[in-house]
C-alpha cells in the first residue's frame, strides 16, 4: 500500500522576526542612555557657579593687655607754631631762611620792597626838621620881645602874637613827629620778624611774589611767608577712644613710640586731656608732653603713646575689646548699615552699628560677636544664600 508522506513545512521556525524585534529594543534603549547622558551634561554646565569675593575677618582689638596700659596713636606737633606772615600788602625783596632755619626772635626773617616808604620817612623827617628850625627861631624872637616888652619899648599886643607864633610852631613840630613816628611804623612793617625763638619749618614764598596778611590774602597773593615752630614744645596728640577715657589724666606717665624709630621709647606726661569728645570718631582728644629732647623727634611723625597704669597696683578696669572689619565691607543697606557675612559658603546680610573709622578699620560695636567672615567690596549682585568662594590673595 503507497502512501502519502506528511507536509512538515509548515513546522519551520521563523527566524527573521525575533531578530528584527531585538534589534529595535537595543536602539531605544541607547537613545534613552544618550538622552540621559545629554541632560546629566547640560546639568553640569548649567548649574549655579559660586561668586568670587575678596573676604577678611571680624578682628578684637583696643583692649590692653593685663601688664600694659591704654594704647593710642596720633602725631607729633608742636604746641607753639605760627604761619609767619606780613603786616602789609607787597612785594617780597628779601627772605633770609630756609627750612631748617634756627631764628631768634625779634630776628629779620624777610623784607619787602620799601623804597616808597623809606622816601615817605625822609620827608617826614625833612618837614620835622624844618619845622623844628622855625620853632627854634620863634622861641628867641619870643625872649627878645619879652626883653623890650619889659623896657616898655614893645607893645603887649606883639609880645602876644610872638608868643601865639612859637605855640604854633610848637604843634606843627608834634605834628610833624607824627608823621615820623608813622612813616617809622610803615618802614618797620616791610620787616618779617620772627615772633619767637624756633626752627623754620616750611618757605611758603618766594622773592619777587605778592604777599599779604592773612585778612588781605587773595587768589594771587601769598598769605604766609615762612613757617616756623618752638622744637622745644614739641608734644604727641592722639585720639583716645571715649570708652577708655576716664582712665586717662592729667600729669599721668606715658610711653611714647615714634614710627620711624619702633626700638626707642620716650617718656612722656599728659598735658591735657582736652574737655570735649569728637562725635564722629567717639574720641577725646589727649595731649602728652615729650619729656625727652631727642633731634629725631620732628614735627607730624607718626606716634604712639601707652598711658602707664594707676600707682594703686593697676586697678584699672580693662576696657571690652572692639570689633573691627574693613572700612570697604560696611555698605548701605535697606535699613542702614550691613555687611556680608560669609557662612558655610553662602552669604547673609548683617545689619550692625557702626563707629568710628581709623586707618581704614571701622569699629563694629551691635551685630557681630568675632571671628566672623566678611566680604570686602561687595560686588553688585550679592543676595541672601548665593554661594561665593574666597578670592585667593
Amino acid at each position: 500500500m503507497n502512501a502519502t508522506p506528511p507536509d512538515l513545512s509548515s513546522l519551520r521556525i521563523q527566524r527573521e522576526e525575533p531578530a528584527s524585534g531585538s534589534s529595535r529594543r537595543g536602539v531605544w534603549l541607547a537613545g534613552v542612555l544618550a538622552l540621559v547622558a545629554v541632560i546629566a551634561i547640560a546639568g553640569w554646565l548649567l548649574r549655579p557657579r559660586a561668586l568670587t569675593v575678596e573676604t577678611a575677618g571680624v578682628t578684637a582689638s583696643g583692649g590692653p593687655s593685663a601688664g600694659g596700659g591704654i594704647t593710642a596713636n596720633g602725631y607729633v606737633v608742636a604746641r607753639t607754631k605760627a604761619s609767619v606772615a606780613a603786616k602789609i600788602p607787597g612785594r617780597l625783596d628779601y627772605l633770609g631762611v630756609h627750612e631748617g632755619s634756627t631764628v631768634r626772635r625779634g630776628e629779620i626773617i624777610a623784607r619787602l620792597e620799601s623804597g616808597d616808604v623809606e622816601a615817605q620817612l625822609g620827608a617826614a623827617r625833612a618837614n620835622q626838621g624844618q619845622f623844628e628850625a622855625q620853632l627854634a627861631q620863634a622861641r628867641n624872637d619870643l625872649e627878645r620881645a619879652r626883653t623890650l616888652a619889659a623896657r616898655q619899648v614893645l607893645s603887649p599886643a606883639d609880645l602876644e602874637s610872638a608868643g601865639t607864633r612859637v605855640a604854633v610852631l610848637a604843634a606843627q613840630v608834634a605834628a610833624a613827629r607824627a608823621q615820623v613816628v608813622l612813616a617809622e611804623v610803615n618802614l618797620e612793617n616791610t620787616r618779617v620778624r620772627a615772633p619767637f625763638d624756633g626752627t623754620v619749618l616750611n618757605k611758603d614764598a618766594e622773592v619777587g611774589e605778592i604777599v599779604a596778611p592773612a585778612s588781605a590774602g587773595g587768589s594771587l597773593t601769598r598769605t604766609a611767608i615762612v613757617t616756623m615752630a618752638d622744637l622745644r614744645t614739641l608734644e604727641v596728640e592722639v585720639d583716645v577712644n571715649e570708652a577708655y577715657i576716664s582712665q586717662v589724666r592729667n600729669g599721668q606717665e606715658a610711653a611714647i613710640t615714634l614710627d620711624a624709630y619702633p626700638d626707642t621709647s620716650f617718656h612722656g606726661r599728659v598735658r591735657q586731656v582736652v574737655p570735649t569728645a569728637d562725635r564722629q570718631k567717639a574720641t577725646v582728644l589727649v595731649k602728652v608732653s615729650i619729656l625727652d629732647r631727642d633731634s629725631r623727634i620732628l614735627p607730624e611723625m607718626g606716634a604712639k603713646v601707652v598711658f602707664a597704669r594707676d600707682a594703686a597696683g593697676g586697678a584699672t578696669v580693662a576696657p571690652p575689646q572692639r570689633l573691627l572689619v574693613p572700612a570697604a565691607a560696611v555698605v548701605d543697606g535697606p535699613a542702614g548699615p550691613q555687611v556680608w557675612v560669609v557662612e558655610d559658603g553662602r552669604v547673609s546680610a548683617r545689619r550692625v552699628a557702626t563707629g568710628p573709622v581709623r586707618e581704614g578699620q571701622t569699629e563694629v560695636r551691635h551685630g557681630l560677636s568675632g571671628g566672623e567672615t566678611v566680604v570686602v567690596h561687595p560686588p553688585a549682585g550679592l543676595r541672601e544664600r548665593l554661594r561665593v568662594k574666597a578670592a585667593r590673595p
